[in-house]
């Protein structure tokens, strides 16, 4: 599945993961990604490529750190019938 995705200044994706691999590109604004040890794993640019790897054991969140929207390009390569994300639990860091 291909879809867009605006994440608005001072927002974030949520805490989730995917149940197969995703393909990203960033169009306009800069996505600041961490993954589930709270730590920065990416800063990705307007033009740059970002790949999601699958399993839980690979929970992240993207947030933008901006002041203008971020706007993603999303190819999902998922299992029929999975869901595009499946939320998880804040890992324990201090930020949402």
């Amino acid at each position: 599945m291909l879809r867009q995705i605006t994440v608005p200044a001072g927002q974030g994706t949520g805490w989730h993961f995917h149940d197969g691999t995703l393909y990203g590109y960033v169009e306009k604004g800069t996505l600041s990604h961490f993954d589930s040890t709270c730590k920065s794993d990416g800063l990705y640019e307007s033009g740059s490529l970002l790949t999601e790897p699958s399993g839980s054991q690979h929970t992240h969140i993207g947030r933008n750190l901006g002041t203008t929207p971020v706007v993603l390009n999303v190819l999902y390569v998922l299992p029929h019938g999975a869901p595009l994300p499946e939320d998880s639990p804040n890992p324990g860091c201090d930020f949402q």
